[in-house]
């Protein structure tokens, strides 16, 4: 079971390049397919927001941290990221907790809480 998650996002689409961001966001989606089929990913999620000059929308990829750093440095997922990122502003890449992985994230956030000192 997936315990980890890479949450990519963007922002807006550059202008004049919507076509080629529609061409490499189409490419992504079969790659992710791929990366499910063959087992490299457990499954993806995938959101288009509505506009609101924040975020254009976000992909998932959920599986064990294992699959997910292996697909960190994929080059088919590296080159697709480089072609994202000349057509849409403000791509991110960020590494989650997710399912399975929740409970040790929490653990570790209550030894947190609990190492703080008393405040009076």
């Amino acid at each position: 079971m997936a315990d980890r998650v890479l949450f990519i996002s963007w922002r807006m689409v550059v202008r004049g390049r919507e076509e080629r961001a529609l061409e490499v966001f189409n490419e992504a989606l079969g790659l992710y397919g791929r990366m499910q089929q063959e087992g490299r990913i457990e499954r993806f999620d995938v959101v288009l927001l509505e506009p609101n000059g924040e975020l254009g929308g976000y992909i998932e990829l959920h599986g064990s941290s294992t699959q997910l750093a292996a697909v960190r440095e994929a080059d088919d997922f590296r080159r697709n990221i480089v072609d994202a990122q000349l057509a849409v502003e403000g791509m991110r890449l960020v590494d989650g907790a997710t399912d399975a992985g929740l409970a040790r994230e929490i653990q570790l956030y209550q030894e947190g809480i609990a190492a703080l000192p008393e405040r009076v």
